[in-house]
Parts: structure tokens; C-alpha cells; sequence
């Protein structure tokens, strides 16, 4: 059975930081990363790493957030510094399985940032 459990959300100041991480478990995962949805919002993609360290980024969170993956553990984290208020969502973490490329999700971890 695949889980995937996150941590590391929690409540920030503007111009603060936070590290999400997210264990997966039950299978082996091609891509890793996260996705956030606003309040009112739809779900949009974050970031996302390979299982070759290739990654990609939202526009809005190039230069400020990091991912990073460790595959030994099957963890994902997600550095996230310089937070501004339009950061503030729920955000999920999601994997890629293989052989059969199915999608698993987080069960999501709320991130707060106050001006």
C-alpha cells in the first residue's frame, strides 16, 4: 500500500521559511513534488524532481523555493524562503509510481504565511 506522509507546514511570517518534507512508501516513484491550492483556488504545481535530480518550478516561486529529493529514504522536501502572503495554501505532496504510472497524493499540509 502507498502512503506518503508530509510534515513541515505551519504558520510564517512574510519574508520567513519553511521545509516541507514528505515520505513515500509502498512502491518506487519516478517523479516527486508538490502541488498547493488556495483558498478558492485551483490545485497548481510547485515543484517537481526526477528521480535524476532534474527539476522544474512555478514562475512564481523560481529563486525562493527548493526542492530535493532523497531517494534512498523516498523523500521529497521542499525549502521554501522569502514566503510572501499569495504562498499561503494547502499544499500536497505527489508521487509518480512505476512501473504502472499512477499518481499518489499527500494528504496535504497547510502552510500559513501572515503579512
Amino acid at each position: 500500500q502507498v502512503q506518503l506522509v508530509e510534515s513541515g507546514g505551519g504558520l510564517v511570517q512574510a519574508g520567513g521559511s519553511l521545509r516541507l518534507s514528505c515520505a513515500a512508501s509502498g512502491s518506487i516513484f519516478s517523479i516527486m513534488g508538490w502541488y498547493r491550492q488556495a483558498p478558492g483556488k485551483q490545485r497548481e504545481l510547485v515543484a517537481g524532481i526526477s528521480s535524476g535530480g532534474s527539476t522544474n518550478y512555478a514562475d512564481s516561486v523560481k529563486g525562493r523555493f527548493t526542492i530535493s529529493r532523497d531517494n534512498a529514504k523516498n523523500t521529497v522536501y521542499l525549502q521554501m524562503n522569502s514566503l510572501k502572503p499569495e504562498d499561503t495554501g494547502v499544499y500536497y505532496c505527489y508521487a509518480l509510481g512505476v512501473p504502472v504510472a499512477r499518481t499518489y497524493w499527500g494528504q496535504g499540509t497547510q502552510v500559513t504565511v501572515s503579512s
